[in-house]
């Protein structure tokens, strides 16, 4: 339940485009097309899959306070914290580097219409934004920094998804002038984000609160006065 409950809660209601506004820019420059769309919301899963759960392993035995104890006890005090940003951003650019030299060998095609936002996505927010996320709250294990990745970059890749479907079909719309281009982008953004937070109670709704149980409390009638009890308790001969 703990991996199922962090998947959909990344997804919908921790989206990293509608609840934390990142990797808004490529989110808006590659999204006139459906089909640019997918392919750079494929490669942003696979590096938020791959760098999160590497990012988790520097984490833990490297960069936290004390995570070299495991090289001898005179590095049980050093804390390389301060290093976690180059570090995560090292990794992120390596990963996107492979992304962009397997999207050009395959799909030429896919990345010329990626264009520079491709190797942008090294310097993107919501990758980055992943593995400090999974950093401050503390994720506890690998597997749930997989699930985590993967799950944030399914969220981002259905924000952009749906805001490229969007954009191709209001081509055909009559849309005020002043509001044509990024204009209706961001209100439809705003709307699509308003949407996202009704999955809010979807992990916590229906949890209604336990009736309150009645105090029962055995005594003697012949010498209590019962108007005294409280009226919450109730008198058992």
């Amino acid at each position: 339940m703990e991996h199922l409950e962090l998947f959909f809660k990344s997804i919908f209601i921790d989206n990293m485009v509608f609840a934390v506004f990142l990797g808004m820019c490529s989110y808006l420059a590659v999204s006139k097309k459906v089909a640019t769309a997918v392919g750079l919301g494929a490669a942003v899963i696979f590096v938020l899959a791959i760098t999160v759960p590497l990012n988790w392993l520097l984490d833990q035995y490297i960069l936290q306070p004390g995570a070299l104890s495991w090289l001898g006890a005179e590095y049980a005090d050093y804390d390389l914290s301060f290093l976690s940003f180059i570090m995560f951003i090292a990794t992120i650019a390596t990963m996107v580097q492979l992304v962009e030299i397997v999207v050009e060998k395959f799909s030429p095609s896919l990345y010329n219409s990626l264009g520079i936002f491709l190797p942008l996505i090294a310097v993107n927010c919501a990758i980055l934004g992943g593995s400090l996320f999974m950093q401050s709250r503390e994720i506890e294990t690998l597997g749930l920094a997989f699930n985590y990745g993967v799950s944030s970059g399914i969220g981002w890749f259905l924000a952009i998804l749906a805001i490229a479907a969007i954009r191709e079909k209001i081509r055909y719309s009559n849309v005020p002038a002043p509001l044509r281009g990024l204009g209706i982008t961001f209100i439809i953004t705003g709307l699509m984000g308003i949407g996202f937070l009704s999955f809010g109670g979807m992990l916590t709704g229906g949890d209604e609160e336990a009736p309150k149980k009645e105090k029962t409390v055995k005594v003697d009638t012949k010498t209590v006065d019962t108007k005294e009890l409280a009226n919450n308790t109730k008198i058992v001969e």
